[in-house]
Formats: C-alpha cells, structure tokens, sequence
C-alpha cells in the first residue's frame, strides 16, 4: 500500500484510510468489526478515522484494534455537546472532556490528530476550542490538532498556524474544495484527509443506502444524475455501474494535495476492492479531466454552485 506524508506532522500514512462513520451509526455485529479493522492493518491500511460523535464506533475501535496501536495513525474528531459530558458545544470544558473520553473509550494513551468537528468560522477565530486541543496536545495527549470541514471555513482554518491537518469532502461529485481548499493547504504543508471519496455511493438508487445514509448520500445522487456520465464513456470497458466505486476513489486519490482518501465500509469484499484500486494508482489524466468537466457542465446547466458537502 502506497504511502504519503501527511503535511507537517511528517507522519506517514497509506492513501486508503479507513472511515468508522457507518461501523458506529450502522448495527453491526462486533466480531465483523474486528475482522474488517484487523484485516485492513494486515493488509497495509494504517489510517483510521473516528469521531466523538460517530456513536460506538471509538469503543468499537479500541476493542477491536487497541493491542495493535502501533500500527495505525489514529485520528478523532469533538467538539459537539453530549449527554454524558458537561459543557456546551465548542467549549473549552466539553472539548478537554471529550478528549479524555476519546482515549478511555479507543485504549489508548494519545491521539495522533484530534479535529474540531465542522465548527464555523467564529469558533476557530475565538481561539477557546483550538487553545484546548493546544493544552491537550502539550499534555501529550494529542500530538496535532486540526479541523474537519469544509469551504470557507476550511480555507481559513489552512492559514491558522496550529493547524497541521484538514479532513474534507473531496469527491468527484463533490469537487468544490479542490480548487478552494487545496491550494490553501499545499502553501501550508497542511495534511489532506478527503472524506466521502467514493461519493456516498452516489450512482446507487437512494432507496439502496442503509439507515441514514438514504438522506446523506441524496445530494451526491442528484449531481451525480445531472453529470449524466458512464465508466464507458471514460475509457472503461462497459457502463457496469460496478465501476464507480474504484473511479470515484482513483478520481480522488489523483488530486494533488490529498494525502489519504477514507472510506467507511462494513463488508469484507467491499475493504478488498477498496485497498484493490487504492493500489492501481491514480487514473489517467484524461479520465480526470472528463470528470471534472462532467462536473463544472452539470454544475452550470443547475445553475448553482455546488458547494462542499458537509
């Protein structure tokens, strides 16, 4: 499995991440969890993504893969208020309980990236929420800090100097922060981690996602109709719509500036064809090109900008 450093925290991580969002939302069996977090470390993927408020998925996580935190980056996300932790949303108190949470919970004695989950601007220009990841990474608790969002937002956490590390959405469906975002970080030596790479699925039928996902995917399944697109017409050898999910990763792994792409999954085959066409490489520059104008043509005919997704 190929690796790239992740900007300035000089960690090295595989380009295929792993994303615990639909292991914690999702109700699934235990035992699967374990065998698709210990097959991804054997097979190269150390790069795993969780969130304080991806329900069960950090305890999931420590139970499943604690005894191996050598072999993974491990990266979390707070910031949101939650009934068993005192404090309001974004504030110092809810941020340093939630940290301690987060390491009780994963098994572990640091977090190498802990992120503010999808604040606005004004909580990053206040300083409370960042100057209590900075104690908790002096505590050693942490070793960098960063921010998960997108579009404005995002563009002015890049210039923020505490701020080693941005997760966004980068797909190609969703191709907004590629040219707002990513300039931005690359002047900063700041590391990428592109969240929703695969599109949530977007050429399925809405009524194939499971649980949630119905609502959280139906933006991108809507762009996605309006590209009016098939892997035929981009040099594949059929309109199998089997084909999108390693396009759609590829597209995303081909950006400059992106470090690791995360993709959650629940299903054994599915992590296989995952780390499969993380390995191909990137695509062809011609392949990115059609889709990135599939884009921007759809994006006009709406007439709308669309935006980053959060």
């Amino acid at each position: 499995m190929e690796t790239r450093t992740l900007g300035k925290t000089g960690l090295d991580v595989s380009v295929l991440g792993f994303g615990a969002a639909p292991v914690g939302h999702l109700d699934i069996e235990k035992r699967a969890v374990v065998k698709i977090l210990n097959t991804l470390l054997d097979r190269g993927v150390n790069m795993i993504d969780t969130a304080a408020n991806y329900k069960v998925s950090e305890e999931l996580i420590g139970e499943a893969i604690g005894h191996r935190r050598d072999d993974y980056v491990l990266v979390s996300k707070c910031g949101q208020a939650f009934d068993d932790i005192s404090g309001e949303a974004w504030s110092r108190e809810t941020i340093a309980q939630t940290v301690d949470r987060a390491l009780r919970r994963l098994q572990t004695d640091h977090l190498d990236v802990m992120l503010l989950h999808s604040c606005e601007i004004d909580t990053l220009e206040n300083g409370h929420a960042l100057d209590t990841l900075i104690a908790a990474r002096d505590a050693g608790k942490i070793r960098f800090l960063g921010y998960s969002g997108d579009n404005e937002a995002a563009v002015f956490a890049a210039g923020i100097d505490s701020i080693s590390v941005i997760e966004t959405s980068i797909n190609f469906c969703d191709q907004a922060n590629i040219h707002a975002v990513l300039p931005e970080t690359e002047r900063h030596d700041i590391g990428i981690i592109a969240k929703r790479p695969v599109a949530n699925g977007a050429w399925k039928q809405l009524s194939m996602q499971q649980g949630l996902y119905a609502d959280y995917a139906k933006t991108y399944t809507e762009r996605f109709a309006r590209m009016a697109i098939t892997p035929k017409d981009l040099g594949f050898a059929s309109e199998d719509p089997a084909a999108w999910p390693e396009i759609a990763l590829r597209y995303t792994l081909s950006q400059p500036g992106v470090t690791t792409a995360i993709v959650g999954t629940t299903k054994l085959s599915h992590l296989e064809a995952n780390v499969a066409a993380a390995e191909k490489g990137p695509l062809d520059s011609s392949v990115v090109a059609a889709l990135t104008q599939a884009f921007h043509r759809a994006e006009s005919a709406a007439g709308e900008s669309w935006t980053g997704q959060r």
